[in-house]
């Protein structure tokens, strides 16, 4: 095999340590320690082989270059939250069966949060958004811990360790393209539920509008606050305006600096490259869950900022 050959193989990761395990547990396979061990283990190897993510996703097929890695994933995810709540409720049941309960469950926990925030007006024609933005979110999220995602792929021998320069599967939350793409979508469905169920009226109300009481505040100091508030409803338009771009770049630095980190854990001390990195490891299972609530609720208060004014004056 010529060195140009050994430069294009396929990495698909190699730990002593997983097998090893894995022949263990053949005496208790449903161990849910081992289990935990071997996945775990199984990363760290992965990892190990790879030089980290690149800023940018690269092209998975060479004639499409607008497919990316990134998108594969993407529709992977996509297809696996379809299905798996699909074979989880089945046919929704009066008295729900365990699958059906834990999808309430959760629907019911998130509903418990968003309904108070952006009214009740509003929550039925939002959530259907609201809800899959962060599950969407957080599976993607999670989806970059797995083994072999963003450490599969083409690459080349530095010295006796493989090292993936192009992956093939690259976490979905860890391109821009993707983070803004779900941006833009919130940020459209907002201005359709503002417009909708609050009004023009409301919306120029509640930007350029005097939120003092006449009653309260005398004449000549209600006319400045008249001219602070038109000023002020021009930085609220402007801050609007950037929004797709803050939400996108929260979650794209998050993600991939929290990708980046665990990629630089197997370095940073080779010796300990089989237990440095996994409190890093649970700690970006938390920060997955913490953007996907803190992405979903931004955009359920921006509806509720303009929609729930009334039930508030109630």
């Amino acid at each position: 095999m010529t060195q140009q050959m050994k430069a294009n193989k396929l990495f698909l990761g190699n730990c002593r340590l997983t097998r090893l395990i894995i022949i263990s547990m053949k005496c208790d396979p449903l161990n849910p320690l081992a289990i935990v061990i071997v996945f775990l283990s199984s990363t760290v190897c992965l990892y190990g082989g790879s030089d980290g993510l690149h800023l940018s996703a690269e092209p998975f097929f060479e004639d499409f270059p607008f497919v990316t890695n990134s998108m594969i994933t993407s529709w992977i995810i996509s297809a696996f939250i379809i299905v798996f709540i699909r074979l989880l409720v089945g046919v929704p049941q009066i008295v729900p069966t365990k699958g059906q309960l834990i999808i309430e469950s959760v629907v019911d926990g998130i509903r418990n949060i968003i309904e108070p925030i952006v009214g009740k007006k509003v929550f039925f024609p939002s959530f259907w958004l609201l809800i899959g933005l962060f599950i969407f979110i957080i599976i993607q999220n999670w989806s970059g811990l797995l083994p072999g995602v963003g450490t599969i792929g083409y690459g080349h021998m530095n010295g006796d360790q493989f090292v993936v320069s192009k992956a093939l599967i690259r976490p979905g939350n860890a391109d821009i393209n993707m983070t803004f793409g779900l941006a833009l979508v919130a940020n459209v469905s907002w201005l359709y539920f503002i417009l909708k169920y609050a009004g023009p009226k409301l919306i120029i109300k509640d930007l350029f509008g005097n939120k003092a009481d006449k009653k309260e505040v005398h004449i000549i100091m209600f006319g400045i606050l008249s001219v602070i508030f038109v000023l002020v409803g021009f930085i609220e338009i402007l801050s609007i305006v950037f929004r797709p771009i803050s939400l996108s770049f929260r979650l794209f630095g998050n993600v991939f600096g929290g990708e980046s980190l665990l990629h630089s854990m197997f370095n940073l001390v080779p010796q300990l490259s089989w237990i440095l990195p996994v409190p890093f490891y649970f700690m970006e299972v938390l920060i997955g869950l913490v953007q996907a609530l803190v992405f979903t609720l931004l955009v359920a208060v921006y509806i509720g900022l303009i929609c729930n004014h009334e039930e508030e004056d109630h």
